[in-house]
């Protein structure tokens, strides 16, 4: 389904596992920490290595059920070999649109994904048909065009931050999905929708911010290498970003926030949702 450009560039490089490694489920989505509850079985898609999954997968106990998907077998293969200790929690290697299940969840997730696909309302639909009628669906995702920083990037990552979001537009990502979302889970008939601000907001003193504010260096580090390949950037403004940038987040940056939305609804069945029923 997906366009063979988009394909290429939603593939996540080997070096930025250190990122999707990184997250945990109440750190990096709160919304979703809150919904799971023993028992329930849950599907998280794009699950990368599996951090998160992991989380939901120790939320719902041993009477519940958790599968993690991506499209990446390497991914899911260090995401088994991590947590294969866990009978509860399996992974698979499946496409978001086209993951075959059919009211089978009782909440199914994808945090930060849709932001990578170029057809994000079909995966959505996908994805409410692999929720129970009653279940929930939550989607957390980006606006980049509302990242905000206190003082602005050095100009060398300006110019990066500018050519990353042209390298994902014109292969049809959305850069401000976030603010898409509402829209898509009302239109494809999903009920009770509500919005959640999760935006990622780190302030100079506070525990980890140079590691939430450096995220940029990782990307410059890892992602910007496919922009020197698709010729977007040269190398030598790819590396001046990273190095430029490292520098501003030790000496210079104050605040660094990243607009960030947690979309939830229900797949309606006479007005039942899980909370109700």
């Amino acid at each position: 389904m997906m366009n063979q450009q988009a394909l290429n560039r939603a593939k996540m490089p080997q070096s930025t596992n250190r990122i999707l490694n990184s997250r945990s489920i109440h750190h990096s989505n709160k919304r979703l920490s809150e919904l799971v509850k023993p028992g329930m079985h849950i599907l998280d898609v794009g699950c990368g290595s599996g951090a998160i999954t992991y989380g939901i997968a120790e939320l719902v106990g041993p009477g519940g059920k958790v599968v993690g998907i991506d499209s990446s077998e390497a991914l899911i293969i260090e995401a088994k070999e991590r947590y294969r200790h866990i009978p509860q929690l399996s992974f698979e290697v499946r496409d978001i649109y086209q993951m075959g299940y059919e009211a089978a969840f009782d909440v199914v997730n994808a945090s930060r994904v849709l932001q990578w696909l170029d057809q994000p309302e079909l995966a959505l639909q996908r994805m409410i048909r692999a929720v129970k009628l009653g279940g929930k669906v939550l989607v957390l995702d980006y606006n980049h065009e509302k990242l905000r920083t206190e003082p602005e990037f050095p100009a060398s990552m300006v110019h990066f931050y500018r050519r990353f979001l042209d390298w994902r537009s014109d292969v049809g990502m959305d850069n401000a999905i976030a603010d898409q979302l509402e829209v898509y889970f009302k239109q494809n008939a999903l009920t009770q929708v509500s919005v959640t601000n999760q935006s990622e907001k780190s302030v100079r003193g506070w525990e980890g911010f140079e590691t939430a504010a450096g995220i940029w260096a990782e990307v410059a580090a890892s992602r910007g290498h496919q922009l020197v390949e698709d010729r977007y950037l040269t190398e030598a403004e790819r590396s001046a970003a990273e190095q430029d940038y490292r520098e501003w987040v030790r000496e210079l940056a104050m605040e660094h926030e990243m607009y960030l939305l947690a979309v939830e609804g229900v797949r309606a069945v006479g007005g039942l949702s899980i909370e109700e029923g």
